[in-house]
């Protein structure tokens, strides 16, 4: 099969797809459907209630910790590497780091939910 036929059923199965897509859904909107999503928050009320900041904060918090256990996972491959001693220090670095920033929020209260 060369480049050409492949580019042309390629296309083929996009058109049809898109077509298919255009067609299929039902299109009956309703007052729910139509009404603008809040993420919880009452729409139509006032747009200046107080919101809590500790709600983004422990968002950012949460993000932190997920995108710091994400550097982890990688250890179990890099501890086969020749030298696993570089890798455990780098991951006990990172531990020790997380630790102590858990530490941190903790004594200042920033995971604590209820003022």
């Amino acid at each position: 099969m060369n480049l050409m036929s492949m580019l042309i059923i390629s296309t083929t199965i996009s058109t049809l797809l898109i077509l298919i897509s255009f067609w299929l859904p039902q299109t009956l909107p309703d007052t729910e459907k139509l009404s603008p999503y809040e993420c919880g928050f009452d729409p139509l009320g006032s747009a200046r209630l107080p919101f809590s900041i500790r709600f983004f904060l422990v968002a950012i918090l949460f993000l932190l910790f997920d995108l710091e256990i994400a550097l982890l996972l990688p250890t179990p491959w890099a501890i086969n590497m020749s030298q696993p001693t570089t890798t455990i220090m780098w991951t006990s670095m990172i531990i020790t780091l997380l630790a102590i920033g858990l530490m941190y929020e903790w004594t200042q209260g920033g995971l604590d939910w209820a003022e």
